[in-house]
């Protein structure tokens, strides 16, 4: 729940001390925008500043007339993280910068929803900072009976593109070896780092197994 400073409140014995005890909700005044909660809500994370501030434990916060505590932070990015302590979620309008809610989160102390905003962030810069496939062509030369081999061993994404005979290299015994190029591609995708290792190092593996140029 949130109201404009200045609006009607509801009593105190609803929002703060009553009667000398602690009342089920509590009222926080975010720079000058009021925010309605409850105390069960606020001590979901016990390490953060809101719960320790509704359990008055060695925080002074003052308060306004209406007794809400006074918080000198951005009232614009308060909404997120109160209800992320309400239900678990972090729910953002489109046009909500994600950074501003880090800030309150970090400033908060509410570790569980500082860890969901950096991996989002971190996602987002992955997605941003990846490269499109690269089409990688390999020439393999073969003589006629170490194609079954090759086929077999073809493997890890790459395809035959083409098969050029190019004719008889030698005799063996009484039969001719005709020889072959092999024409293979592969889609390679990049990382913001370059390539991964292991497909460099399955790449240098086939290269090894039928180049011979």
């Amino acid at each position: 729940m949130r109201m404009e400073a200045g609006e009607a409140a509801p009593p105190v014995g609803a929002g703060g001390r009553a009667g000398g005890g602690w009342g089920k909700w509590v009222r926080l005044n975010v720079g000058g925008t009021v925010f309605l909660t409850t105390r069960q809500t606020l001590c979901r994370e016990q390490k953060s500043f809101l719960s320790r501030l509704c359990q008055g434990e060695e925080l002074q916060s003052d308060r306004d007339e209406t007794g809400a505590y006074l918080i000198d932070r951005d009232p614009t990015y308060f909404g997120p993280i109160l209800n992320f302590l309400r239900h678990g979620k972090l729910v953002l309008d489109k046009d909500m910068a994600e950074e501003g809610v880090l800030e309150e989160a970090e400033f908060y102390n509410i570790g569980p929803l500082i860890r969901i905003i950096k991996d989002r962030m971190e996602e987002k810069d992955y997605t941003v900072t990846q490269v499109p496939p690269k089409h990688v062509y390999r020439v393999l030369q073969c003589q006629e009976e170490e194609l079954t081999q090759m086929v077999s061993t073809m493997s890890d994404g790459w395809r035959f593109e083409q098969l050029v005979n190019i004719g008889s290299s030698y005799n063996y015994g009484s039969e001719d070896q005709a020889e072959f190029l092999c024409v293979v591609s592969k889609e390679l995708h990049s990382s913001p780092h370059g390539l991964s290792s292991e497909s460099s190092r399955k790449t240098k593996l086939l290269q090894a197994r039928g180049t011979r140029m």
